[in-house]
């Protein structure tokens, strides 16, 4: 399971060599160990022009740094399972969920983009699935949670389900002001019948506060 990468999308653009070296010869060195592999790999891959769920068998077209060493990853993982996913969120480590949380304790209100959409996939219901996926032929595997909606959306429902007191200011991309460009909608589906289906973000949600919880 090869789930070690650089993450930081916004400060690949500023380093690429460093996002390159962790997210393509990294993949390189585990694949060349022989061993069956499973690569996490991310809705970045797409540019987001398509106005509907991206699918397995969609064109790639990465925006950003980032996105560009994903998919060289995936290229470089040969007879492997590349299992795409989105917006990966859990009860540890630096993500959306636990960001939200933390300034709400600290403000009452948040600016949060609303003209991205994409579906936020907890970290729990996907390392269930890949237990099944390895079970299934090798290849690319979408697997993200159901349903959609956008950042915006995603920390008025956060706040909501932690009864937290936070107001959220939809601003727009362009506002928010990143060094890399990200895809207005990156939503993953699967076209494959025997793919893993996800429960809706919601219940993701819903599932990582309660293990946040002591």
């Amino acid at each position: 399971m090869h789930a070690a990468a650089w993450t930081r999308v916004d400060d690949a653009e500023a380093d690429p060599a460093g996002a390159a070296a962790v997210n393509v010869r990294g993949t390189e060195n585990v694949a060349a160990l022989g061993a069956p592999l499973v690569y996490f790999s991310s809705d970045y891959v797409f540019d987001g022009r398509k106005g509907e769920p991206y699918v397995e068998s969609d064109g790639t077209a990465p925006l950003s740094v980032y996105g560009r060493t994903k998919l060289e990853g995936e290229q470089a993982v040969g007879d492997g399972w590349i299992v795409r996913s989105s917006w990966l969120f859990g009860a540890t480590g630096q993500n959306f969920v636990r960001t939200m949380i933390r300034l709400a304790v600290e403000r009452d209100e948040v600016r949060v983009v609303a003209d991205q959409v994409g579906c936020p996939t907890y970290v729990g219901h996907l390392a269930a699935a890949t237990r099944r996926v390895v079970e299934l032929p090798r290849g690319v595997w979408h697997v993200a949670a159901g349903g959609e909606c956008s950042w915006a959306e995603f920390a008025a429902a956060i706040f909501e389900e932690a009864g937290l007191d936070c107001r959220v200011l939809p601003i727009t991309t362009e506002e928010y002001g990143a060094p890399a460009p990200r895809p207005a909608y990156s939503v993953l589906r699967s076209e494959r019948s025997e793919a893993p289906r996800l429960p809706h973000w919601r219940e993701g949600l819903r599932a990582c506060l309660a293990d946040m919880s002591p």
